[in-house]
């Protein structure tokens, strides 16, 4: 499923967390996006993707991550409602959103010696998601790894504050969703 490359070990920890009271199981009509619904997928994806940030493109992200074996981090999937409730609390918008991510890691934090480091959590609207998958005519799966894909950018310090590094980040995550099978 996933590319493979003669590295380093590295090591993932994720929390998954699935919001219970989103009707993703009734909608999600193909067994292929069903596998956004199993942590071990999102396990996979964060590990190949970790892997290509400190292997491939260490020039890009904070030089603190590039000698870690162990990274933790938390996705949950969740409803509008939920991710308004967020939006709100945490950044004062009253309103949902497709994607936020909360990083912990910063390019000028200093010195971390421990072997692990813990990146932040992803948030991701379930019905945002499928919404746009309709509207971009793709799977939901790839529309997960999409927002999946940009909310991690995010946790190892990319931003976006003009264009130009919109679109440097938006291909660098066709690149890291290429990756993925």
């Amino acid at each position: 499923m996933f590319s493979k490359k003669n590295s380093k070990e590295i090591n993932v920890e994720l929390v998954f967390k699935l919001n219970n009271s989103s009707p993703l199981k009734e909608i999600i009509d193909t067994e292929e996006d069903c596998l956004i619904l199993k942590s071990i997928f999102w396990e996979e994806v964060f590990l190949c993707w970790i892997k290509i940030a400190v292997e491939e493109h260490c020039n890009f992200f904070p030089s603190l991550i590039l000698d870690k074996k162990y990274f933790s981090l938390s996705l949950e999937i969740l409803n509008d409602e939920e991710m308004k409730k967020i939006n709100q609390k945490w950044l004062n918008k009253s309103r949902s959103t497709d994607v936020l991510s909360f990083p912990i890691i910063y390019k000028e934090d200093g010195i971390n010696l421990m072997p692990f480091i813990e990146l932040g959590d992803i948030f991701i609207s379930f019905e945002k998601a499928f919404k746009q998958s309709k509207d971009f005519n793709h799977s939901l799966k790839r529309e997960m790894l999409w927002l999946a894909s940009h909310g991690f950018l995010h946790l190892l310090g990319w931003e976006h504050k003009d264009k130009k590094e919109l679109e440097s980040m938006l291909d660098f995550q066709k690149y890291l969703i290429s990756k993925v099978n």
